[in-house]
């Protein structure tokens, strides 16, 4: 049952990818703003739900909570906003951070809670199935906007940032994964 749950709450996570589909239609100022909303509004619901139930709401809500982070969903909107932010004059390095966001850390804890049987050194919660298979989902995901070196340099910086970070990494994920996505393509000669 606990797999089940936090296998529909990465479900939910990598719904994420309805922003990627909006930004088509969005600059990076109104994704910025969409984000900001999308967190405001969950502070919200997850303030009124705590007093009374919201039908359809609270099922969500409540199945996507953990011990460890009840607002995690937040923090996830509050990192796409950030994202936007810093990197809103490329859409693709942006969009593509937040690819590696939304598949890395879904796939990382679906596969390292069924498959991981080896635990990293530094950090005993995470398995080097689960990093492995971040990297793996990040790079593919983010290959469909941005090319092989940013999107490898993307994921695998992605997958280090989330085996590091104690908690709240939908805040530093996107962020780190972009900062190398930047700096490859400049390294690439990009502009």
């Amino acid at each position: 049952m606990k797999y089940r749950r936090e296998f529909f709450r990465q479900l939910i996570h990598a719904s994420g990818i309805i922003f990627i589909i909006i930004s088509t239609y969005l600059n990076s100022l109104q994704m910025l703003i969409l984000s900001v909303l999308a967190a405001a509004a969950g502070e919200v619901i997850f303030r009124i739900d705590r007093i009374h139930y919201i039908p359809l709401l609270s099922g969500i809500l409540r199945g996507c909570r953990r011990n460890t982070s009840e607002r995690g969903f937040i923090y996830y909107f509050l990192g796409m906003a950030v994202t936007y932010a810093i990197f809103g004059f490329s859409m693709d390095i942006a969009n593509g951070a937040i690819l590696i966001l939304t598949l890395g850390d879904s796939f990382s804890t679906i596969i390292g809670r069924e498959y991981g049987k080896h635990r990293l050194p530094f950090n005993r919660d995470k398995s080097i199935e689960g990093s492995l298979a971040f990297a793996f989902s990040g790079f593919i995901g983010a290959l469909f906007i941005i090319g092989p070196l940013p999107a490898l340099t993307g994921a695998v910086t992605g997958a280090l940032v989330e085996a590091y970070t104690p908690v709240e990494d939908n805040l530093t994920i996107p962020v780190f994964a972009g900062a190398a996505i930047l700096l490859s393509g400049h390294l690439m000669g990009a502009p």
